[in-house]
């Protein structure tokens, strides 16, 4: 039917507060989203508690499988069939019977002792004549996130590659439990550091869908603002990385010089330099100047004056092509089987982009230009991303050319009991998901945010496949999926 899998999550409904039916016992619900040419559906059923049985959804698509194993070890539901049955997120944290987002399990955790070393953990091996093993992480040379990386090669020729990922596991799920609409708005923009107004415009979408709040027009063109500062910021950042893992310093200065920049512009305008804790419910915290307005106008007509030269020499630079081209490709056909979107996605054929496809506003009322590369490589990935950041600054003139007037945040009214709200927001690692679910007194009985990440950090296993070992450092940059966005 070409309907590409968006997520797969767990809500408990094991409390007193819970929509349990009179007489039932505790149960599961169990939800699946959907897509398909930018339209959404939502699959729900439920199991009971004492027997949580389901038949697992990986084997017809590969890349929901994490998804699964990490709804089993925080909720206890058993996919039957399903293709890999080791833990996923608990990592000897909590015992094999608990289970951390049932109502029993507190907050603040139990203590059992020192948790063991997670040493076990049953990595798949290749066999045979010359193959070695190489384990990288999960602490690594530079100040990034822990994950261990498992190779299996021949000589330097990657035959094999596992991730072990959960490491900055942080119970996000458990500590919205029973927070106030503000209270989750800002948890959710600590999801991913990097995408903190991605996800918590989602979230607030998600709330103020369940609510039936609509935002003020100027509230939403800022944060449409914010967005786009977000995925420059990101683009910026990473296309001066991944120059720099094949040893072209030039770009990496220039591209960190120019994000610098803008950070700063962003604390200056928006109190902070992520720009955490702006989008709120109902709206946005902080308003643009006339002063800040003017700024943005020039920022931007500076930046695109700045990045033509570099972006120029890294679209057209031999030695770069000698390392980019044809490395870590990821073809079409794995790319739509994992469920990928945003540039690992779009590098590899994929159009889907959320603003673009299923518009939000106030994208609705946008020209989104998407970049797409059928080449699959990490030089398509940049390509991507250099497409991004151009139409991006395009789109932050617009929004400036229209900024509405007016309100920049309204009351978020009092939910009715159960209430749900989905939403989906285009981060720029790709479609964020965030799904809610109030209790019966105003507050959050169940958040799930489903970061980009969960696709594609299964498809960097796959498109290093018959590259060399050393090359792995930029594959990896060029898909730089959040460790934290998928840890939770």
């Amino acid at each position: 039917m070409g309907l590409r899998h968006a997520g797969v999550w767990v809500d408990p409904l094991d409390t007193p507060a819970d929509p349990v039916r009179d007489g039932a016992e505790p149960r599961l619900r169990v939800m699946a989203c959907l897509e398909r040419d930018g339209d959404y559906l939502i699959l729900e059923t439920e199991v009971p508690l004492s027997r949580p049985h389901l038949a697992s959804q990986a084997p017809h698509f590969p890349g929901i499988g994490r998804l699964e194993r990490h709804a089993h070890d925080l909720t206890g539901l058993i996919w039957t069939d399903q293709p890999d049955g080791r833990r996923w997120t608990r990592h000897q944290a909590w015992p094999e019977d608990r289970f951390p987002l049932r109502a029993d399990f507190p907050v603040s955790g139990e203590d059992t002792g020192r948790a063991p070393a997670d040493a076990e953990y049953p990595f798949a091996p290749i066999q045979g004549s010359g193959v070695h093993e190489i384990p990288v992480g999960p602490v690594h040379a530079g100040i990034i996130e822990p994950g261990h990386f498992r190779f299996q090669a021949m000589g330097e020729e990657v035959l094999r590659l596992e991730e072990r990922l959960g490491y900055v596991h942080r119970g996000v799920e458990k500590l919205a439990v029973g927070r106030d609409p503000s209270g989750l708005a800002r948890l959710a923009g600590r999801v991913s550091g990097d995408s903190t107004v991605a996800h918590a415009w989602a979230a607030c979408q998600a709330m103020e869908r369940a609510t039936g709040c609509e935002a003020p027009p100027r509230a939403l063109a800022l944060r449409a603002l914010l967005a786009e500062r977000e995925r420059i910021a990101n683009h910026l950042g990473d296309i001066g990385a991944i120059c720099n893992d094949v040893g072209f310093a030039f770009a990496h200065v220039q591209c960190a010089r120019l994000r610098e920049q803008w950070q700063r512009r962003s604390r200056e305008l928006f109190g902070h330099r992520l720009l955490m804790d702006v989008v709120i419910p109902g709206g946005v915290a902080q308003d643009l100047s006339v002063g800040g307005f003017h700024d943005l106008r020039l920022d931007h007509a500076a930046l695109r004056q700045a990045i033509d030269p570099i972006f120029d020499i890294v679209e057209d630079l031999p030695s770069l092509d000698d390392r980019l081209l044809t490395t870590g490709i990821l073809s079409e056909a794995d790319a739509r089987e994992l469920g990928c979107t945003g540039y690992v996605g779009k590098a590899s054929g994929l159009a889907f982009d959320v603003r673009r496809d299923s518009p939000y506003p106030p994208y609705d009322r946008l020209r989104v230009e998407v970049p797409v590369q059928t080449e699959g490589d990490v030089a398509a990935r940049v390509r991507v991303r250099l497409g991004e950041v151009r139409g991006s600054l395009w789109m932050l003139d617009r929004l400036l050319d229209d900024l509405p007037t007016g309100e920049i945040r309204t009351p978020l009214p009092s939910p009715e009991a159960g209430a749900l709200g989905l939403g989906l927001i285009d981060g720029w690692r790709g479609e964020i998901l965030s799904f809610v679910r109030f209790d019966d007194t105003g507050r959050i009985a169940r958040y799930f945010p489903r970061d980009p990440s969960w696709f594609t950090w299964p498809a960097l296993e796959r498109l290093i496949l018959g590259n060399i070992v050393p090359d792995f450092p930029v594959c990896n940059k060029s898909v730089n999926g959040s460790y934290a966005g998928h840890d939770l």
